[in-house]
């Protein structure tokens, strides 16, 4: 065995056969190290994926043991508009709209919890399927947790695939609503002001400190499917 993976494969596949059954305690880490050929570090990175999907439970001093009943976990990650326009086989396109450094409005300083005066970078965009609009993108950007963000380039690549690449995230709040559409994103999105609009609000934070809020804008049509 070389790598995490394979040592993940063989641990689950002795957990499905059988050979560890639900309750069992598994050995510990130095002897399925040596067992495996492999570096300790490896078994842990392996186990722990394991507990994180549900078949293992790991405790201090207690050693790690197959669940009895595995844990089914709802996960959740940013989706990247581009991808998700790109999936659907239309040709996707980007347009930076807005993109000012504002003192903190008072609404978002209580949403984020920001002091008076904190600094956010305030960005809009829209992102367009085959030369049709999809979805206008109003985000709000904490400064304080991210400063490099004043002086990255939105024209080319939007906020949305460059903080997924900037920073990770501990916590997310996610919101849907129906709104009506306000004479701006009617205005983007080619609709009638007071249409109906599917929107979605996110906030994400990391490690206690907030990092980003957007409100997401659809196009009519739009559906969003989940699947668990």
């Amino acid at each position: 065995m070389s790598s995490y993976r394979d040592v993940k494969a063989e641990i689950l596949r002795r957990i499905t056969d059988g050979d560890w059954a639900p309750g069992a305690l598994l050995p510990g880490e130095v002897e399925l190290a040596e067992s495996f050929g492999v570096a300790r570090a490896t078994v842990n990175r392996a186990m722990r994926e394991l507990t994180e999907e549900g078949l293992l439970e790991r405790r201090r001093k207690a050693g790690t043991r197959v669940r009895p009943s595995p844990l089914r976990a709802a996960r959740f990650s940013i989706p990247l508009v581009r991808e998700e326009i790109e999936a659907t086989g239309a040709s996707y396109r980007y347009a930076l709209l807005e993109r000012d450094p504002v003192a903190a409005p008072d609404w978002l300083r209580a949403r984020l919890g920001l002091s008076k005066g904190a600094r956010v970078l305030h960005v809009a965009c829209l992102h367009s399927a085959g030369g049709a609009p999809y979805q206008f993108e109003d985000r709000w950007i904490n400064l304080a947790a991210l400063p490099e963000a004043e002086e990255a380039d939105f024209a080319g690549c939007g906020p949305n695939e460059w903080l997924v690449q900037a920073v990770p995230y501990s916590e997310v709040e996610i919101s849907f609503l129906a709104t009506a559409a306000d004479e701006r994103v009617a205005e983007f999105l080619s609709m009638r002001v007071g249409e109906p609009v599917f929107t979605a609000e996110r906030t994400t934070w990391f490690d206690g400190q907030s990092i980003t809020h957007v409100r997401l804008s659809h196009a009519r049509g739009h559906r969003m499917t989940t699947r668990y």
